[in-house]
């Protein structure tokens, strides 16, 4: 009974590392999944300092919790039903500083300004959508950040080509 115990856990996605971008530090935070949503939006707040402060998603109708630190100029993007975001790009500094995502519908949205070192994600399996985030925040806002991928809750309503996944990578 503990092998099973300890093997399932281990095959759970919960205890697979994943990659933060950022450099890191500070307070953990992490969106609690929803099961029975995707994402329809997306909304960070951007400071003075171009910082990308906090960061938060809206699933169905409801915002989840803010996460971050309070403060500066708020942009939101919100999706079309049945779009999914497909990929990010994003930069960072000691803070995260830019942010881009990509839906399946070609449409895009960029929130801060390009500085820094640069990252971009896609998930790792074809037709997988992002469907939470996790990172660190400090004082001044957001130090690092992944992105969890998984099947949508809705169908895909466009067939990606291969050339707009490898245009991403």
């Amino acid at each position: 009974m503990l092998l099973w115990l300890t093997l399932a856990l281990l095959w759970s996605t919960t205890c697979w590392a994943e990659q933060i971008y950022g450099s890191g530090g500070g307070q953990y935070f992490s969106t609690s999944p929803d099961y029975d949503n995707d994402i329809t939006g997306i909304q960070l707040s951007i400071g003075d300092s171009d910082v990308i402060k906090s960061i938060q998603l809206r699933y169905g109708s409801s915002w989840s919790e803010s996460h971050g630190v309070q403060g500066g100029k708020t942009q939101e993007f919100l999706l079309r039903p049945g779009e999914h975001i497909v990929a990010v790009y994003g930069t960072y500094t000691f803070y995260l500083r830019h942010l881009v995502v990509h839906t399946d519908q070609k449409r895009s949205a960029s929130f801060g300004r390009e500085v820094g070192n640069r990252f971009s994600e896609i998930p790792g399996e074809h037709r997988k959508v992002l469907t939470g985030i996790f990172g660190q925040h400090k004082l001044l806002g957001i130090t690092g950040i992944g992105f969890q991928w998984d099947d949508p809750r809705e169908e895909l309503t466009t067939v990606l080509t291969t050339t707009f996944w490898h245009r991403l990578k």
